[in-house]
């Protein structure tokens, strides 16, 4: 950064007393909650969160210092303000995947494809020639439960995963969402979410992991990679 975008000593110092401000607000609402899930309360929460943000960013900025603070993500929910009683609910899930072995992606796709022609129910060579076309013919053979528990197969390696189930009071009219799926999820009406991410496992020892593996591949107990039992492509 160079020094004339710089923030100057009275800004860091207006953000060190936004903090301070904003802590005793926090301690104030706490002080008069109401109930375990007082929106006063996550509203000074979240002012405070912003607030010591912006602190540490000048900070940083300015003198190439940082705070103790760790600022929470936006995964934590805000209190749940649906309905008690809810006649319907949304589960709305998101699993990533890395692209591992384009390869064996690939020939996976060009086996389902090979067995409905010579079942009569595909049409020929053509889509999985592509890694996009390759993964059209996955998803489109196979329910996504069965990918995520078979990725490996697939040449596919999980990434991060959330699952979030929100409440409302009727069920959504055929096709009102079809066009944005995923837009408008009020966080309020979230009744739970599940997340699935390395970043949790702190107490992961490498190299312990490392010689486990190398002690299955002497004794012989490793799977071949080359060893791929046949697909399922029976009509369900």
């Amino acid at each position: 950064m160079s020094d004339a975008a710089q923030p100057t000593a009275a800004e860091v110092r207006a953000a060190a007393e936004a903090v301070k401000t904003a802590l005793d607000r926090h301690l104030a609402a706490v002080e008069r909650r109401s109930g375990e899930d007082d929106p006063a309360v996550y509203e000074a929460f979240n002012e405070l969160a912003a607030a010591a943000e912006v602190y540490d960013e000048l900070l940083y900025d300015r003198y190439d210092e940082v705070t103790p603070f760790e600022i929470p993500g936006e995964d934590s929910l805000p209190p749940y303000t649906g309905p008690e009683e809810p006649n319907a609910i949304s589960v709305l899930i998101r699993r990533d995947y890395a692209v591992a072995e384009p390869q064996r992606l690939l020939a996976q796709a060009q086996r389902i494809e090979a067995a409905d022609v010579e079942a009569g129910t595909g049409i020929g060579a053509g889509a999985t020639g592509t890694v996009h076309g390759a993964l059209g013919t996955l998803f489109g053979e196979f329910e996504a439960d069965e990918i995520a528990s078979r990725h490996k197969e697939f040449g596919l390696e999980e990434g991060d995963s959330t699952l979030w189930v929100t409440a409302s009071d009727e069920p959504a009219d055929p096709g009102e969402w079809l066009e944005a799926p995923f837009e408008h999820v009020d966080p309020q009406q979230v009744v739970c979410r599940f997340d699935v991410s390395t970043v949790f496992d702190d107490d992961l020892d490498d190299e312990d992991d490392e010689d486990d593996i190398e002690d299955l591949v002497t004794t012989g107990l490793a799977e071949d990679d080359d060893d791929i039992e046949p697909l399922d492509t029976t009509d369900r």
